[in-house]
């Protein structure tokens, strides 16, 4: 790893370490999953806060925690479960939280976006297809500190700049989601598809 992506992923860590409720949502997912990663717009979000100098929950509608077990049910009745004893658990957060087994996004994909998808065979895996490059980012905390999970690095992150991942995302999709984050976060740099 580079000095560069490893000051980053320094800088994203003490970011995430100082924010308390993604302190609680750590130890709320330490107690119910092995494999996880708290990612997506809670992360991002929280450094975009930081970066503009706003309060650490501005914007953020939800926090998306994945996990993958390919044991469970495809009917995501486990996944659900787990859902909901986690938004008991953190009933009094100031955003919602989405709680998504990977291991079986192929199941009901292409029934929500229209886009058939190969199964994912890791967390990482489904990381790699999130929409923007800024993010496509998983952290899980471990015994000893943190793991941060960034395919495209946290350059993007930290300059905020907004980039389609092809992966998966449409034009539309991702036009949408860059007027919103940009009419909240005015340093966005939104870059054409």
């Amino acid at each position: 790893m580079s000095g560069r992506r490893r000051r980053m992923e320094h800088k994203l860590i003490n970011i995430v370490h100082d924010h308390p409720y993604l302190t609680r949502l750590f130890d709320v997912c330490d107690s119910h999953f092995s494999n996880y990663y708290i990612g997506a717009g809670v992360i991002t979000q929280t450094v975009w806060n930081h970066l503009h100098g706003y309060p650490l929950t501005y914007g953020i509608g939800d926090a998306d925690i994945i996990y993958y077990n390919s044991e469970e049910d495809k009917d995501r009745i486990k996944e659900k479960q787990i859902e909901s004893v986690i938004k008991a658990e953190l009933a009094t957060f100031p955003f919602d939280i989405d709680v998504t087994n990977e291991a079986f996004v192929h199941h009901w994909y292409e029934q929500k976006f229209q886009k058939r998808i190969s199964p994912y065979s890791s967390c990482e895996e489904a990381i790699e297809s999130w929409p923007t490059t800024a993010s496509a980012v998983g952290v899980r905390r471990k015994r000893n500190g943190y793991d941060v999970c960034a395919p495209f690095s946290l350059q993007d992150l930290f300059h905020m700049v907004i980039r389609p991942n092809k992966a998966l995302v449409t034009e539309e999709v991702y036009y949408n989601k860059a007027r919103k984050w940009k009419a909240k976060w005015p340093k966005l740099q939104v870059i054409r598809w």
